[in-house]
């Protein structure tokens, strides 16, 4: 998880992924541990998104929002990373699952896309449309759950479904999600996601002897309560709702979830370096503001981008 800690400061040249904050895993002397108490029902819903909405003025601070203002042209890095996976979208309709406060929903738009962003922050969408109408993109925001999806925006309306880093890990079932991405598809549409891979996800925060340890789940489980007080950017105010519940999702799990909705994966492509720091430092930087082990990088697969086709 990216450290909050001082060791090795996040960048603000590239957003990291939201999921990957370091967790102050009640090292502040709560009891019982968070990440002990079961998570009941949709319980994770309302307390992901008040931590989301509690984030989002440290977000709108720390993005580089005037970035988009001054450049026409400028698209984010999570976005620049996949270009050459991405291929035209030009004059394709695109929904933007879980697109916080919009910049690589934007950043699609510029490349051409006719663009819808979903959310489920109603403070993180005002930025969104603060940020379109500034750049004059023609964006429609819609608030609602991911898992709403369908039956808010429509049935077989797009011809992309477009996830960024960090959006899997807020949701308790890979199933439903690819089922959701399957019901928005039109016949013949692509998903395009790339998303931290969850071996670094399991890993312990940075240890002090430098060991990589393997500390959280793997595979999809009831969720893990975590209490962050900080995000993942430069802020001095403790967020007003720390508490989060976070999933996640083996390899496997995810690939058989995409398939059996229905899709046919068209591609899968594993990378040694992910837009963040998750391991201190045990890593370097490298291009495009990513990260990737500084000792053979080859050892650790840190995110992935995995395209599938509605048949």
């Amino acid at each position: 998880m990216a450290n909050i800690f001082g060791e090795s400061p996040l960048t603000l040249g590239s957003v990291p992924d939201p999921r990957m904050t370091q967790a102050v895993r009640c090292r502040c002397g709560e009891a019982p541990p968070l990440w002990h108490a079961p998570v009941v029902d949709d319980e994770y819903l309302g307390i992901n998104r008040a931590n989301w909405d509690s984030r989002v003025p440290a977000h709108a601070a720390a993005y580089d929002l005037d970035a988009y203002r001054r450049d026409p042209e400028h698209i984010s890095s999570v976005v620049r990373f996949d270009l050459p996976r991405l291929g035209s979208v030009s004059g394709l309709d695109v929904v933007h699952l879980q697109c916080h406060i919009g910049t690589d929903t934007l950043s699609l738009a510029r490349l051409g896309a006719r663009m819808t962003g979903l959310d489920f922050s109603t403070p993180a969408l005002e930025v969104a449309r603060s940020l379109a109408e500034d750049t004059g993109a023609d964006i429609e925001y819609v608030e609602t759950d991911v898992y709403r999806a369908p039956e808010v925006l429509g049935g077989a309306r797009f011809d992309m479904v477009f996830t960024g880093i960090g959006a899997l890990c807020w949701l308790p079932s890979v199933s439903r999600w690819a089922d959701v991405v399957n019901s928005l598809l039109k016949p013949g549409g692509r998903l395009f996601i790339r998303e931290g891979h969850p071996m670094p996800w399991s890993l312990a925060d940075p240890r002090d002897d430098g060991i990589v340890a393997v500390d959280f789940p793997y595979f999809e489980t009831a969720g893990t309560r975590f209490v962050e007080r900080k995000t993942y950017v430069d802020h001095e105010e403790e967020l007003a709702a720390p508490e989060t519940v976070q999933f996640n999702h083996g390899i496997g799990e995810i690939l058989t979830a995409v398939t059996k909705a229905g899709l046919n994966v068209s591609s899968f492509e594993e990378h040694t370096s992910v837009p963040w720091n998750p391991l201190g430092a045990a890593m370097k930087q490298v291009a495009l503001g990513e990260w990737q082990l500084r000792d053979r990088p080859e050892r650790l697969a840190a995110s992935y981008t995995l395209q599938a086709i509605k048949g």
